[in-house]
């Protein structure tokens, strides 16, 4: 049973496994906000706050379930906490993978030791992969997020939270299985019940935040979203209750919200966080929450983000946040239309990166063609001047 003397266990037996991560002010994350700061578990051992849970709840093995070894399943984060965790007491672990784990996460696993096992399908295959091989092994299973155990060693955040910043008035955590946020309100709620504790999950998993609404737990059909590490499509049952009688709320945001944070963090901050890290802070950035003159903090749960991944969520959050535009031009094919098109949009600050000059289909003009061109530009409002520009030129924008 989850009890603040279990928390304060796991913060004692977690002192030479885990790190006390830092508390970073992030005044522009969100001007409307008071002060907003970053709880960077991005930043831990392993780079995500998994290796709490997981550390913890392999300590308090008996002996001989340490001599049977352990197996976990993971979408990456939880894997090499495990490994880690494992590696330290020397206990053998295997690891089931589903098989659309970023390959960083892959590696890193293996590099503590750990045995991985690739799974076909997402991490509810890879779940009951390895509870088959824990029946047929007797390995002691580690779950990801539903266990005593692992939540309190996830609570030990809220009170490293509470202990850095004395004047917080809300948390905003990211949900996937819910066990973080479950470790995090409990203490936070107990401790210090005036501090709002909010959830945040990617709108193409939104397994916890559809059944807190419906008042029970559901099965999403399937998950899909760049935050692979919180890509879960059924809460736990002791999660479920947590957060249930612990959350203040619960919102989802989009994959370019999400694009823009994992943006901000590196632009601001020269911070690496993954999708699953950057919920949080999308959640503040585009208001999703009343946090108005309030005092924020955003959990930032991990940073591992696979670096072709990585460059092409900052590709999509650039567009989302008007740094750069696609823009398609119908011209008369004549000499000097490029000239003018270009000299309209230097006179205004705006950098041409990319060309591409087409002939005009069946369905346009004879003598017409398309310009296509990707710019630089500064925010959307940039943007509006020059295809303003352009349009008062008498230049014809298509889509």
């Amino acid at each position: 049973m989850l009890t603040l003397d279990k928390v304060y266990h796991a913060a004692f037996m977690l002192k030479n496994v885990v790190r006390k991560t830092d508390m970073i002010h992030s005044p522009k994350i969100n001007p409307t906000c008071k002060n907003v700061y970053l709880k960077t578990e991005n930043l831990q051992l392993t780079g995500s706050f998994k290796v709490r849970g997981a550390g913890y709840m392999i300590s308090q093995l008996t002996e001989e379930e340490k001599a049977r070894g352990v197996i976990a399943c993971s979408a990456g984060n939880h894997a090499q906490g495990v490994a880690l965790a494992s590696a330290k007491y020397g206990i053998r672990s295997i690891i089931c993978l589903p098989e659309g784990a970023p390959i960083s996460k892959v590696e890193a696993t293996k590099s503590y030791g750990a045995e991985v096992v690739m799974v076909k399908g997402v991490y509810d295959d890879a779940y009951k992969h390895a509870l088959k091989l824990r029946d047929e092994m007797g390995y002691t299973f580690v779950h990801p997020f539903d266990d005593d155990n692992v939540i309190a060693g996830q609570g030990t955040i809220g009170l490293e939270l509470l202990n850095q910043c004395a004047d917080l008035d809300a948390v905003v955590v990211p949900i996937g299985g819910g066990g973080l946020i479950s470790g995090v309100a409990y203490v936070i709620k107990h401790l210090a019940p005036h501090i709002k504790v909010y959830g945040v999950q990617a709108a193409g998993a939104p397994s916890m935040f559809h059944s807190v609404r419906d008042g029970k737990i559901g099965r999403l059909p399937s998950v899909s979203t760049i935050a692979d590490g919180i890509a879960v499509k059924e809460p736990g049952a002791n999660t479920f209750r947590l957060v249930s009688e612990y959350v203040d709320e619960i919102v989802t945001v989009t994959e370019d919200e999400i694009s823009s944070a994992i943006l901000t963090l590196v632009e601001q901050h020269k911070m690496i966080a993954e999708g699953a890290g950057a919920v949080s802070v999308a959640a503040v950035m585009f208001d999703k929450l009343p946090l108005a003159g309030k005092n924020v903090a955003c959990v930032v749960s991990g940073g591992n983000i696979d670096v072709t991944i990585l460059s092409r969520v900052m590709e999509r959050g650039l567009l989302k946040s008007g740094r750069t535009c696609n823009l398609c031009i119908e011209l008369m094919d004549k000499p000097g239309q490029l000239q003018e098109v270009a000299t309209i949009i230097a006179a205004l600050g705006g950098n041409v990166i990319s060309v591409h000059h087409e002939r005009a289909s069946e369905t346009t003009d004879i003598n017409g063609c398309f310009l296509r061109m990707v710019l630089e530009t500064k925010n959307y409002e940039h943007i509006e001047n020059i295809t303003a520009a352009l349009s008062a030129a008498g230049f014809h924008l298509v889509g």
